[in-house]
């Protein structure tokens, strides 16, 4: 009967602990953060970043949606811009597959193939800057990694994006993640 009680909670572990996302975060120690209640999106840094259009769009509805969700309201006169930035870089595993005994060389054991399986994708990192309106300067960053979604399926495409950008700012404010 125990183990009814914490097939809950073990799923929960397991679905928390099979993300795709890799987050990072860094923010200026001295800045307030109750202090900012108002975003507008940067238009000069977003414009640098190298991807397209349409993604741009998707991020900051991502964005602005997370944003809103705590609290922030988006505004012509903000306490906070964001910006965002992208990077992408192709990643390479290569899995050993030797299996077999004895001495020797022999390329096959057991019907096996000996050798390795070289595997190929992309991975890409948006970065969002939280910069600070009255001064301009950057007063918290998140950094999300994750294998990107190269396919046809725009809803499948968005869905991706959705999750970078929650996984992303879960983290703002700062200490957020410990507070939950």
């Amino acid at each position: 009967m125990k183990i009814f009680k914490l097939t809950p909670l073990l799923l929960l572990f397991v679905f928390a602990s099979c993300t795709s996302v890799r987050v990072v975060t860094d923010y200026d120690k001295k800045a307030d953060f109750n202090n900012y209640s108002s975003f507008a999106f940067y238009k000069p840094g977003i414009d640098e970043a190298k991807i397209s259009d349409l993604d741009k769009k998707r991020i900051l509805r991502a964005i602005d949606a997370n944003l809103q969700s705590k609290g922030m309201t988006k505004s012509e006169s903000p306490s906070l811009l964001v910006s965002i930035f992208t990077k992408e870089r192709e990643r390479v595993d290569v899995y050993n597959n030797n299996f077999g005994y004895g001495w020797g060389w022999n390329p096959w054991y057991y019907g096996g193939r000996y050798g390795n399986t070289v595997s190929r994708s992309t991975e890409g990192s948006l970065y969002i800057d939280l910069i600070d309106a009255k001064t301009n300067e950057l007063v918290w960053q998140g950094v999300g990694s994750s294998q990107l979604y190269t396919g046809s399926d725009i809803d499948r495409r968005e869905e991706k994006i959705r999750e970078i950008v929650s996984e992303i700012l879960a983290e703002y404010p700062p200490g957020a993640m410990a507070k939950k």
